[in-house]
C-alpha cells in the first residue's frame, strides 16, 4: 500500500522506474517498486541497476523529489554528470537570498528562452553533500504573478469565508489568527521564492543548455502516456507479484516496439499510431491445393500511404508480396 495519488484509499501501487534516450525517447530500462517505496530509493535501486548496462558516459536527469547526496555520488561513481531539480528548502533559500536581488532585477545576460517560457538564471558554484557542482537559480517572472495572484485569491475567499463563520481550505488556516486577520509576514514570507526552481548539475553547463535539457525533458513523461494510454497499461488486473511484473514488462515492450516504430517513420511525419491505424486494412492472402502441393500468397494492393510506411520500416517488407 501507498500514497495513491488519484486519491482512491484501498487499492495496491506499484510504481514504475524508467529511463529513456534524451534524443529520440527510445527505453533503455525499466525497474517495477511496490508503491511504499520512497521516491529516492527507487533511483539508488536504478543505479545499481544501470551499472549492468554497460553503456558510454552521459547525463542522467531527474526530478527534484529524488534528489539526494548519494544519488549524485553513486552515479559519479559510475562516470556519468547528473542534472537534477532541488527542492527549496530552508538552507538552499538561506544560501541564495543573497543573490535574490540580482536575479529579481531580470539581467538581461541572465535571459534564458524556452519554448513560450522565459527564464532568468543565476549560478553559484554549490557542493551537494560531497558532490561539487553548479546550482543554478532559475526565475520564472509570469510563474512568480500567476501563483501570488491564485494564492491572494484563494486567501481573499477564505477571509470572507472566515467572517462569515465558515470553513476554509485545508492549509489556509495558518494565514489567519484567532480574529481572522491576514498574517501579513508569514504571507510575505511565502511569497519570497515564487517563481523560482533550484537546479544541480555536476558539470558547469552553459546556462541556455542547462534550461533546455532539465525543463524540456517531456520524453520520458510522454513515454508513460503512451504506456497508460496507447498501450493501456491500466487498469492492471493481476493481483499477484510476479503477474503484475510480468505486465508491466509485456508493456515496456510494446513501448519499445512503438518508439522504434516512432523512430523509423520521423522522415515521413506520422505518429506510430497513425501508421498502425492506416496499415489496418491491409491484409494478406493465401491460397493452397492440398492435392498438388501449390501454394500462393499476395498482399492486397498497397496504397501509396502504406507503401510508404512498409518501406520506412523495413525495404524487405515489401518483397513479401511475391
Amino acid at each position: 500500500m501507498g500514497h495513491d495519488k488519484a486519491g482512491v484509499e484501498g487499492r495496491p501501487l506499484i510504481q514504475i522506474g524508467l529511463g529513456v534516450t534524451q534524443d529520440e525517447g527510445i527505453p533503455v530500462f525499466h525497474k517495477t517498486f511496490d508503491g511504499n517505496i520512497a521516491d529516492a530509493r527507487t533511483l539508488q535501486d536504478l543505479i545499481t541497476t544501470f551499472r549492468r548496462y554497460d553503456l558510454k558516459p552521459g547525463t542522467i536527469i531527474y526530478d527534484r523529489g529524488i534528489t539526494s547526496g548519494k544519488n549524485v555520488a553513486d552515479i559519479q561513481a559510475l562516470n556519468w554528470q547528473t542534472i537534477a531539480g532541488v527542492p527549496l528548502t530552508e538552507p538552499v533559500q538561506m544560501f541564495w537570498r543573497p543573490a535574490l536581488q540580482q536575479s529579481s532585477s531580470l539581467p538581461l545576460a541572465h535571459r534564458v528562452k524556452l519554448n513560450k517560457t522565459t527564464f532568468y538564471v543565476t549560478t553559484r558554484p554549490y557542493r551537494l553533500n560531497q558532490a561539487q557542482g553548479t546550482l543554478y537559480l532559475c526565475f520564472n517572472a509570469r510563474q512568480q504573478v500567476d501563483l501570488r495572484d491564485w494564492r491572494r485569491e484563494e486567501l481573499v475567499q477564505a477571509q470572507q469565508r472566515l467572517q462569515a463563520g465558515k470553513t476554509i481550505k485545508t492549509g489556509l488556516q495558518k494565514y489567519f489568527d484567532r480574529r481572522g486577520k491576514l498574517k501579513t509576514t508569514l504571507l510575505a514570507q511565502t511569497e519570497e521564492f515564487d517563481g523560482y526552481s533550484c537546479i544541480f548539475s555536476t558539470h558547469p553547463w552553459p546556462k541556455e543548455q542547462l534550461v533546455h535539457l532539465y525543463f524540456d525533458k517531456d520524453l520520458v513523461e510522454k513515454a508513460f502516456r503512451a504506456l497508460k494510454s496507447v498501450i493501456k497499461l491500466q487498469p492492471i488486473r493481476h493481483w499477484l507479484a510476479q503477474r503484475v511484473i510480468a505486465h508491466v514488462f509485456i508493456c515496456y515492450l510494446a513501448y519499445l516496439l512503438l518508439s522504434l516504430l516512432k523512430f523509423r517513420l520521423k522522415a515521413l511525419a506520422i505518429s506510430p499510431e497513425a501508421a498502425l491505424q492506416e496499415l489496418d486494412t491491409m491484409y494478406k492472402v493465401y491460397l493452397r491445393d492440398a492435392k498438388k502441393g501449390f501454394k500462393i500468397s499476395r498482399v492486397v494492393a498497397l496504397t501509396k500511404q502504406q507503401e510508404n510506411i512498409l518501406k520506412a520500416i523495413d525495404r524487405r517488407l515489401l518483397s513479401s508480396e511475391n
